[in-house]
């Protein structure tokens, strides 16, 4: 049966999973709850998600796990990690949709962007020394009253001679962002609560912590890994402080409304929970 076709909870049960989800919110829930609340409901509350991952997200899986590896041991053979991991992604999609000629242009786009990983660190951070690789964090969120705990994980975290910490976010894409998007609230407010919270963590000035976005571009002639900083200030964090505290607000509120604007890649999209 479609996971889509579960059936619909009775109030009782929702409220359960409601008090549940209350307990944590991650930044993916937070960006999906600002996009589309009742996308959100439907995901997180009723969980109905029914996402299907693709080519696309296979080797964004696989070549954050070549980061992970090589960056903390750069005697790891790179490619043998990305290799192991696309196939299993793959493995676990359905075959007869994936694109064979977009899968084979994947694997040389890998051998583009996987040599280039330390050089792009080396050049853009000069020495540094890693402090963290795949940071969880589960921290209470003291701004406002909420018994929700802030969840993530943070890629990278390393720390330069001059004593700053460095908050890094891969991403992978095609051929770059443009300047817009390098800037948009939405997503730099990521990197603004892993600092918040990384800081919070272990008793760190937040003045001494910066953030960065490193793009892993397939599609790229050239410049297939940038490293750019992300400015997070007190303003700035604040502000996405006060949209986490919105959304918690809301979700408790149960205040759910479609935003028509954010249906086109919507997995719920012309189904019969979201016609």
């Amino acid at each position: 049966m479609d996971q889509l076709s579960k059936k619909q909870q009775n109030p009782q049960e929702e409220e359960r999973v409601l008090d549940n989800k209350r307990k944590r919110i991650s930044y993916s829930e937070l960006k999906i709850w600002s996009e589309c609340s009742f996308r959100h409901k439907l995901a997180y509350i009723d969980q109905l998600s029914n996402y299907v991952g693709n080519e696309y997200t296979a080797f964004g899986t696989a070549i954050h796990g070549v980061c992970e590896n090589i960056v903390p041991d750069n005697s790891i053979d790179g490619f043998k990690v990305f290799k192991e991991a696309f196939g299993s992604e793959l493995r676990s999609l359905d075959r007869s949709t994936l694109n064979k000629d977009l899968v084979v242009e994947m694997l040389g786009q890998s051998e583009k962007i996987i040599p280039n990983i330390l050089p792009a660190l080396s050049s853009h951070f000069g020495n540094y020394s890693i402090v963290s690789v795949e940071e969880g964090l589960y921290e209470t969120i003291n701004d406002f009253e909420t018994n929700i705990n802030f969840k993530g994980f943070i890629d990278l975290v390393i720390k330069t001679d001059d004593g700053v910490y460095h908050i890094i976010d891969w991403k992978s894409c095609s051929w770059g962002w443009k300047a817009q998007k390098k800037s948009e609230a939405l997503i730099v407010y990521q990197l603004s609560l892993y600092k918040k919270f990384f800081a919070e963590k272990h008793d760190i000035d937040p003045d001494n912590i910066e953030t960065h976005f490193a793009l892993l571009k397939r599609t790229a002639s050239k410049n297939n890994v940038e490293i750019f900083r992300v400015s997070n200030g007190k303003k700035r964090i604040d502000n996405a402080v006060q949209l986490l505290k919105k959304a918690i607000f809301n979700i408790k509120s149960k205040n759910f409304v479609k935003n028509r604007l954010s249906c086109r890649y919507c997995e719920f999209k012309d189904t019969a929970h979201c016609p």
